[in-house]
Order: structure tokens, then sequence, then C-alpha cells
């Protein structure tokens, strides 16, 4: 039997070991997607309780700890952090097969150097390690990047947003890790949202320029894609739930959107209309400053509506959604690839049912001689998972070129979630280790050296040329 975590944990062959110890291990990170707040990072956030940094805003654990039964008093209420604590610890335990078990020791062991299994009896003398870790300034924001090997981390950013933290960030000496922005006009394409016309009103103040006319928004649009760009912006990202797409004309899109300021109502084909013309034009200023573009489909948000009203948005009750994608993602695809202005673009869905179908979509628009121009995203949300990750590369290597695959990311809240990286490079190497210890492919070990660091890390640092 193997131990549990030790450092060949999750690698089941010697092949796997060396791949793994040899070739992944030590890499940097380019954490691509993720939702940091970079003024955390600027102002080197510190943190006095272990619950601070681990509970605070994390859905994920939010999610276990209701369905174990743990009442919302100890989960997002009014509980004192260290009853928080217990409450997790409590959790923990139950987890098996659950990634929240591996990724709760794998940060103990990582950044605290904790290595006892934290359950109830074990909580309070965890509870005192960490937080002496803590409170010395040894595990600052900072600290805890560095600490990772992280290069590159790209937030998620408005169009309204000052990006002020970003460039004080890249004047600061101190600090060489790069933090960029990623464009996201997720605000600007719904409007049906009743803050619509309010986020309009702050985009025209953020581009100085009145938007009276369609045009007006492109031109703002536009402006702010500059500005993102001059302070290294080169990706964007979109929150694409219920992905649809209906081919019109700028006049009509003009005669919508004269409408929407009027404050009437449109129909709902008319706002798929004014969605697709928009989501176009950006893509085509993308594809101009050669940009990477990130569509992130089929997440079924805010499903229950009483917690909703109580907690707000992102507090754990999210699901899958399984809305068709293909024919609106081609009809998108093609229409910018007829004008040659489709840019790089990666394409995640939260249903793991739709990888085999966009496997086969982006195989149809690779091309322009760049390696993997089209990405099938890693698994995202629901699906970073030891099964997911292996369904999404199995599908993409059956259908497409994994040795291609930019590998993974946190799409995370928390500073302490670049373990995740090193749940997925040993995935990695042991897939690509069980093909060829059943003789599917040949043990070329400087071969298989060169597709685990490409996947790992050097394909990132290529495509988004950062």
């Amino acid at each position: 039997m193997k131990p549990f975590m030790d450092e060949n944990f999750l690698l089941h062959s010697e092949l796997a070991e060396k791949l793994y110890h040899e070739f992944a291990q030590d890499l940097p990170i380019i954490d691509y997607h993720c939702h940091l707040d970079p003024k955390e990072i600027y102002q080197n956030r510190s943190y006095k309780t272990i619950t601070e940094v681990w509970l605070y805003g994390d859905h994920y654990k939010w999610r276990a700890m209701r369905t174990v039964g743990i009442d919302e008093h100890y989960i997002t209420g009014d509980a004192s952090d260290y009853e928080k604590f217990l409450a997790w610890a409590k959790t923990v335990p139950k987890l098996i097969g659950n990634p929240l078990y591996h990724w709760t020791h794998m940060e103990l062991q990582f950044f605290f150097e904790i290595f006892e299994l934290l359950d109830e009896e074990t909580a309070p003398i965890i509870w005192e390690k960490a937080n002496e870790r803590l409170v010395s300034g040894e595990l600052n924001v900072r600290d805890l990047i560095s600490r990772a090997n992280v290069e590159v981390i790209c937030t998620t950013d408005d169009p309204t947003d000052s990006l002020v933290y970003h460039q004080k960030i890249a004047n600061d000496t101190t600090f060489n890790v790069k933090v960029l922005p990623s464009f996201r006009p997720d605000k600007g394409l719904d409007p049906h949202s009743p803050t619509f016309l309010t986020w309009l009103e702050k985009l025209s103040d953020v581009s100085h320029r009145a938007i009276h006319s369609y045009q007006d928004l492109l031109s703002a649009f536009e402006q702010r894609i500059e500005f993102f760009h001059q302070i290294g912006g080169r990706i964007s990202d979109h929150a694409l739930d219920h992905f649809m797409f209906i081919a019109t004309t700028l006049s009509e899109v003009e005669e919508i959107f004269a409408r929407i300021l009027a404050g009437e109502q449109i129909s709902e084909t008319e706002a798929i209309k004014y969605k697709s013309y928009t989501l176009t034009f950006l893509a085509k200023q993308y594809a101009k400053r050669n940009w990477a573009m990130q569509l992130h489909l089929n997440a079924l948000r805010n499903n229950n509506t009483r917690m909703l009203n109580t907690l707000g948005p992102d507090t754990g009750y999210d699901a899958m959604n399984d809305h068709l994608v293909a024919q609106p993602l081609v009809s998108f695809f093609d229409q910018l690839e007829k004008e040659q202005a489709l840019p790089r673009t990666i394409v995640y869905s939260l249903n793991p049912n739709d990888n085999a179908k966009l496997a086969t979509i982006i195989g149809s628009f690779q091309g322009n001689g760049i390696p993997g121009k089209m990405q099938l995203g890693t698994a995202w949300w629901f699906n970073d998972t030891k099964r997911g990750m292996l369904d999404q590369m199995e599908n993409l290597a059956n259908i497409g070129v994994l040795s291609s695959f930019i590998g993974m990311l946190t799409d995370s809240r928390s500073f302490l979630s670049y373990p995740r990286h090193d749940y997925f490079r040993r995935i990695v190497c042991n897939l690509i280790a069980d093909w060829v210890e059943a003789g599917e492919y040949p043990k070329q070990i400087d071969r298989l050296g060169d597709i685990i660091q490409g996947i790992s890390y050097q394909n990132a640092r290529t495509y988004f040329k950062f």
C-alpha cells in the first residue's frame, strides 16, 4: 500500500516519478486565469488566522460544509474564525474521493510545513501552527506567491476598472512577478441586466466620452482595450453561460442599442443580436492586438434564489448547464474566420459532456502557423478533479494534440490555491507514463520530458507572449 501524500503522491510507476521529479516539479507557474485581488498583492496583505486565507470566500469548501450538515452560522455567518476552522476540520475527513481532501493537505504541507492530517482532534494544534506562521510575517500574500514559484498572474478585470494596482505592482522593483489584467466585459454584453445602463455610465466616465450611440459604445470599448494593452493585458475573458449567436448587421444593432438607451424593452432575439455583434467586434480587437480570448461556457448560476438574496452571487449555489453550444459556437468562429479575424481562443465548458464536441470544433479552426491556436480549456471549476482533468486531456489527446495544450490555471480567489498546479502536473505525468507502460508510446525520455514541460509551463509561456 502506498503511503498517503508522500513525494510520489499520484505517481504510480517509476516512469511517472521520473517524469514528474526531473521535468515538472520545479517549473514556474503561469496562472493565466484567476480571481485574485491585485490590491491585496500590491499591499502584501497579511493574515491573522488560517480561516482568513483559507475559508473566506471559498465556495468550494462552503458547498462541502453544507453537504455534511454544517450550519450556515459556521460557514458564512457570525461564528468566530476558530469555530469556522473547526467546522472545516470536521468536514475534511468525510471528503474521500474529493480533491478538497487532497488540496487541503497539499496546502498545509506546502505553505505551512504541517504534515498532520486535519480532523477534529488535530484541529487545535494545526490552528496554532498555521497561525504562528501567518502572524510571523513569513506568509504574507507576496510570500505565498513567491513560495509557489509563480511567474505570471492574470487577474479578472472589468473594462471600467482603473487598473491602478496593476500599475503600482509593475512599478514596484521589489516584486518580480508579473500581475496582468484580463479584459472581462460581461457587464457590457447583457442589455437585459438591470445594471446595464448604470454600467454604461461608468464606461462613459472612465473612457472620457459620452455614449449616445452604438458607435460611441464601440469606441469606448476599443479605448479600454487599448488601455488594458498598455498596462500589459494580453487576454480577454468572457462568461458566456448560455451562449447564443445570431448573425446581424451594424445598422440593426445600432437601432437596437438606441432603443436600449431610450429605456425601451427589447426582445430576447434582439438582445442576442446585440451580444453577437458586440462580441464579434471585441474578438476582432483582440485579434488586432494578438491577444488570446477565453470563453467560459455552460455554467448555471445562482440556482438558489433564497440564498442568492441572503448571501449574493458566488457563494456556492451554481451548477453545470446543459445548453447546446456546438452550432452557435461554430457560427461565431466562422464569422470571424471569414474575415481572418479569429484570435487565439481558449474554450472551456463547465459540462464535461462538451469536451469531445469542443475538441472537434476547435480542430476546425486551427491554423495560421500557431501551435494550438485554438485550445480546449483545462478542466474548470467543478471539473478540476482528478477524473475531470483526465477526461479533458484524454478527449484532447484522442481528437486533437495534447502536446500543444497550455495546461492548468487556478481560477481561484485564494492565494493558497497554487498547489493545484502541482496536482495537475502529477496527474499529467502519471497519465503519460501509463500510456508508455502500456506500450502505446515509446519510452523516449527526452521527448516525453519536452511534452511534460510544454503542458506544464512552456506552451503557456509561448502562447500568451506576456
